[in-house]
């Protein structure tokens, strides 16, 4: 369990970086450039992905590229919830994109609705209620509309998930379309930021590209220790699912509240207990 316990660690150590970005004047889009090049070489030398399969006539090339262009969007839009809504909510609305997921497998790729599943589904989705229900209040445009922010990454997840599945069932392999899609979003994000520059806004700095590399590489291990953990016990992938899941969700709860003095209203807190019952079932639905 180290490496699902290190994956989950990796995961709020991201939410923890965009947090900590403002304080330390860091440019965020510009580290989440320099983050896609981190997280594309670690990817080519510790999984070292076999790109023969994109050549094939058949190659998801569309879903590829929708998933370099959503990736870095995407993250942009985690920053701004991370600052918004807090750690502890952003975290929760992240890992219940599975819900979304859950359905595209049933309407798109035939998986069956047993009643586990259905019954996760719906606890799932009270506690979506939940997180956005006034998510932590504050004062000015620092908080507003925090819930908007959290919808887009809960809905945004869940599309990325989508898109893997789809490039999956096309045959590509895991580590092909990770390699491919972090290599395009860096090249777009670097296009747009060289533009930016150019245009007077965000100058290139080194402190930006030293904390993207950093970025990228945490995120990244996010990944690997998934990926390890899941080799690791290959026939309990419901007990990795669960317990990645679940441990994101306290791991991320204990850092908004404890490090960052994030504040959870009662509506909060009874979502973060039902998404906990809601990841349970699901995970025992797959058994």
């Amino acid at each position: 369990m180290l490496y699902v316990l290190l994956a989950a660690g990796c995961s709020v150590l991201v939410s923890v970086l965009l947090k900590l970005a403002r304080r330390y004047e860091i440019d965020v889009a510009q580290a989440i450039g320099w983050n896609y090049l981190a997280a594309s070489l670690w990817c080519w030398f510790l999984l070292k992905p076999s790109l023969t399969s994109l050549n094939a006539p058949g190659a998801p090339w569309p879903s590829l590229l929708g998933l370099a262009l959503v990736l870095p969007v995407l993250f942009i839009v985690l920053s701004v919830s991370v600052r918004r809504a807090g750690i502890v909510l952003t975290d929760i609305a992240q890992r219940l994109s599975l819900l979304l997921s859950l359905l595209a497998a049933f309407l798109l790729f035939g998986e069956t609705a047993s009643a586990l599943k259905i019954a996760g589904l719906i606890l799932g989705l009270l506690s979506v209620i939940g997180i956005l229900w006034r998510p932590q209040a504050g004062s000015g445009d620092e908080t507003g509309h925090a819930w908007s922010v959290l919808l887009i990454v809960w809905i945004g997840f869940a599309l990325v998930d989508v898109m893997l599945k789809h490039i999956a069932t096309a045959g590509t392999p895991f580590a092909a379309s990770l390699q491919i899609s972090f290599a395009l979003a860096f090249v777009g994000m670097l296009v747009w930021l060289i533009v930016r520059a150019a245009r007077g806004h965000g100058r290139l700095t080194l402190r930006g590209t030293a904390a993207g590399l950093l970025l990228g590489s945490v995120n990244f291990g996010n990944i690997l220790f998934y990926v390890q953990a899941h080799r690791a016990l290959p026939t309990q992938p419901a007990v990795v699912f669960a317990s990645m899941n679940i441990g994101v969700v306290v791991l991320g709860t204990l850092a908004g509240v404890f490090a960052f003095g994030e504040r959870l209203s009662w509506i909060n807190r009874a979502a973060i207990a039902l998404a906990v019952a809601a990841i349970t079932l699901i995970a025992l639905g797959k058994v």
